[in-house]
């Protein structure tokens, strides 16, 4: 082997790794970005887990969004924020109340998970 292929295989090989180098940043990026959803989709479920043993009377089951006006902060910086809206089902089935858990966070731009369920009197 001369040098000027050494030269040439040793070219390619950090051309090889600098390629490789630069899909870590983008890997972490998508990690974070896939944690803040799995702990958004954590605290949707929580919040169903609460609302499946409240009152069908109970003023936070009235139709309408819980909060009202806001939302509430989770997390330990506030970087998710929670809500969920009520509405009974017209009749036949108005003994079904369908309850929309929304959990919203921003990392580049704002993104939502929503949990659904269906509570019966």
């Amino acid at each position: 082997m001369t040098l000027v292929e050494l030269l040439i295989a040793l070219g390619v090989l950090a051309l090889g790794i600098l390629a490789l180098g630069r899909l870590f940043p983008l890997s972490s990026s998508t990690q974070n970005q896939d944690r803040m959803a799995t702990a958004a989709s954590d605290y949707a479920q929580q919040k169903v887990e609460y609302l499946q043993n409240v009152a069908w009377t109970d003023p936070e089951m009235t139709d309408g969004r819980h909060p009202a006006l806001s939302s509430e902060s989770l997390g330990s910086t506030g970087a998710w924020q929670r809500f969920y809206v009520v509405l009974t089902l017209p009749s036949p089935m108005d003994n079904l109340k369908r309850t929309i858990v929304t959990v919203t966070w921003t990392v580049g731009h704002q993104r939502a998970v929503n949990d659904t369920i269906y509570l019966r009197r």
